[in-house]
Formats: structure tokens, C-alpha cells, sequence
């Protein structure tokens, strides 16, 4: 079953995250090598991305054409034959075949368009107006602000001024923190690792056969036995690619191992080395600058001047002391307070008595208007009843 190319592009897109120029079937030789190797090519920014076929989601190399010094023709120009160029990067020289002239001519413009930011000279309409639409792209990628030029900075605030720092769409790949199962082994040396030590952990990410690569290796436990997986991490502009059946953007290394701890259930692990531990206690020698004599007895400074010693004089046994109870003062005082208790105690018996008389002519006085006004009641009954009779 084919796959849609709309679906392969959009796939594409987001693993590169570059807009694509121009595509196309070519072939390529590096200058190491006898054969050229057939690829299908996509000119997404400044740099070439090579499939082994139109289908593939994921690129098989790429090649960063930013510093391409020169791209020339190799031979006379003959349309009915495959067209060979040369390019000259900073670090090795490429070629790359077209199926033809035509084919070869148009990878040349839209290469060197995007590298040197010119359209080339002595082309037809209707290729230069397509150039032009690119080079406009590529400027809108390269200087998304269209800001203009900073007037020149002074000596002295370049000197102090700091380094740069990446633009934040830009990752800095190699200042980010590499997480702690990482380590610079081939694939099989780290499936010895596991396979040796399989309770270090379970995890390992390691460089990739491809330049600035990444993979991870993975030991699982399986119904049959144990299974070694490896999976390939590479890095994009956004981040770095996990390139599955679904690729996955993450933002950095730890969160690439942090995805596949969850999507593992944590049944995994990273593998950590064990550290070596100490079997043995050295004992320190003693300082030798330490006296250890038990310290000295304070000692008490003596007078200047001999204490004055107090003599207390005793009485005479033929001296008869009063006691402090006993004395006169004392014996009128106490005469004194009896005598008023029983003063105030005859006030308070004849203040009483006083009381006491008062209220029983209260009562007599009372119970006397009583028996008046009763008996005055009853003369004036008898008087209404006699009178009727």
C-alpha cells in the first residue's frame, strides 16, 4: 500500500522543522568512497536531507551546506547524459549526480540561491521568479525581524560585554546537561553492559553511528527471555526527534529518558555504575602539639590585709535577762486591748437590748390598732342589724 506524499512531507517537516525548497532523485559519492549511493533528496533550509526513497519518514543522512565554498559541473554540458558536480564544503569534498542536465541545473540554482542569498545569473521567467519566492522564505527563516543593523559598538563595551547566548529556538545541544546513563560506547558494548550488570539499571544512551546522533539502548524481560531494542535520537531545531512509528519532539536528553520511564510503566531504569566503597577504617595518628596532663588546681590569691576577728560578748550568769514577751510595754499593751474587748462588748449587749425593745412596740402598737379597728367593725354590724329588726 503506497503512502500519501502530502503525509510524508508533514512527517518530514516536523522531524526537520525547515521549510523544503526543492526535491528530487540524485545520487551522491563522498570522496572516500568508489560508488555513488542512490538517495531521494530535500533541500529544507541550508541543508540536504537524503532518504533511501520517496516513502521513508525519517532521513538517512544530511549534509549542512551553510559553508559550501563552490558547486561546478564536471565535464561539457550534454543533455542526454547524468550531470556530475563537485562541491566544495569546509571539511571534504561531494559529488552529486542529477538523471540529467536539466535536473542538475535546477539542484545548482535553488543550492547555491539559499547558500550565497542571491538568484544567479542568466536564467529563464519563470525559474527566477520561483528563486526569488525562495530567497524571500529563506531571509524570513534567517532574519525572522527584518530589524535593522546596530550602529557599532565602542571599544570598551566590547570588551566587557559577554558572550552570546543561543537564541531560545535554537537549542544548544552540547551546553545542555547530558543525563547520568549516558556514556561513549558502540551498540554492543553497551548490550554487554546490560547484559553483565543488569542490576545497574536498563537504560542506555550512547552516541550513534551517524555524526551528532544519538541512540538508546533497552533491555527488556520478555515471555521468551531478555530482548535488547535500540532506538535512534535525533537532534532537531526544536529539540530532539524520537524517531518512531509516530516520531516524538521532546526538548531535551533527560526528557527523551523521562519518556520512555513512563511509556515502560517505570519498570525500566537508567543504568547507573556502581561507585567503589571503602573496606577499611584508617586510624589518624594523634597531633603531636596536644598536652594531655591533667590541668592544674586554680590557686586562690591571699589577702593583703589579716580579717579582723569579732569577739561576742555572752552575760554573766548572775545577769537576769527579760524576754522580749515579758516586757512592761508589752504587759500594758496587753491591758489595755482586754479592756476595750470588754467595753465594746457591753455597747454592743445594751445596743442589742435597745433593738430588741423597739421592735416588741412595734408589734404591741400594731396588733392594738388591730383589734381596735376589728372590733369597731363589728358595733357597726350590729347596729345595721338591730335597725332592721
Amino acid at each position: 500500500m503506497s503512502v500519501n506524499p502530502r503525509v510524508v512531507h508533514k512527517r518530514r517537516e516536523t522531524i526537520t522543522a525547515l521549510p523544503l525548497y526543492y526535491s528530487g532523485h540524485l545520487q551522491r559519492k563522498n570522496s572516500n568512497e568508489q560508488d555513488f549511493k542512490k538517495f531521494f533528496g530535500e533541500l529544507r533550509g541550508t541543508t540536504l536531507f537524503l532518504y533511501e526513497d520517496d516513502t521513508q519518514h525519517t532521513y538517512s543522512e544530511k549534509m549542512n551546506l551553510e559553508k559550501l565554498k563552490s558547486m561546478e559541473l564536471v565535464g561539457h554540458y550534454q543533455q542526454k547524459v547524468p550531470s556530475t558536480f563537485n562541491l566544495n564544503l569546509h571539511t571534504e569534498k561531494v559529488q552529486l549526480k542529477m538523471d540529467n542536465l536539466d535536473k542538475g541545473m535546477e539542484w545548482r540554482g535553488y543550492i547555491l540561491t539559499v547558500i550565497k542569498k542571491e538568484v544567479p545569473s542568466k536564467l529563464l521567467p519563470g525559474q527566477r521568479l520561483l528563486l526569488e519566492e525562495v530567497l524571500a522564505q529563506e531571509k524570513k527563516r534567517v532574519h525572522p525581524g527584518h530589524r535593522p543593523p546596530l550602529p557599532p559598538r565602542p571599544d570598551f563595551l566590547c570588551a566587557a560585554s559577554p558572550s552570546p547566548k543561543h537564541p531560545k529556538d535554537e537549542p544548544d545541544h552540547k551546553a545542555s546537561t547530558m543525563p547520568e546513563c549516558f556514556f561513549k560506547v558502540s551498540r554492543d558494548e553497551a548490550e554487554k553492559m546490560l547484559e553483565a550488570n543488569p542490576e545497574y539499571g536498563s537504560i542506555i544512551l550512547r552516541p550513534s553511528t551517524r555524526a551528532n546522533n544519538y541512540a538508546l539502548t533497552l533491555r527488556q524481560l520478555t515471555a521468551s527471555g531478555t530482548a535488547m531494542k535500540n532506538f535512534r535520537v535525533t537532534p532537531a531545531k526544536t529539540g530532539f526527534v524520537i524517531e518512531l512509528d509516530k516520531p516524538v519532539t521532546l526538548s531535551s536528553l533527560n526528557d527523551v529518558i523521562s519518556y520512555f520511564l513512563k511509556k515502560t510503566e517505570y519498570r525500566l531504569q537508567p543504568y547507573r555504575a556502581s561507585q567503589p566503597y571503602d573496606t577499611s577504617i584508617d586510624v589518624p595518628p594523634a597531633p603531636k602539639c596536644i598536652n594531655i596532663s591533667p590541668p592544674l588546681p586554680k590557686t586562690v590569691p591571699k589577702a593583703q590585709v589579716a580579717p579582723m576577728k569579732r569577739t561576742e560578748t555572752k552575760p554573766e550568769e548572775s545577769d537576769y535577762v527579760v524576754p522580749d514577751d515579758c516586757a512592761p510595754e508589752y504587759l500594758d499593751l496587753n491591758q489595755s486591748k482586754s479592756q476595750f474587748d470588754g467595753e465594746l462588748r457591753e455597747a454592743l449587749k445594751s445596743r442589742r437590748a435597745n433593738i430588741y425593745a423597739a421592735n416588741e412596740k412595734e408589734e404591741l402598737s400594731i396588733y392594738q390598732n388591730q383589734a381596735s379597728s376589728k372590733s369597731q367593725s363589728v358595733a357597726v354590724q350590729w347596729d345595721k342589724d338591730s335597725s332592721a329588726a
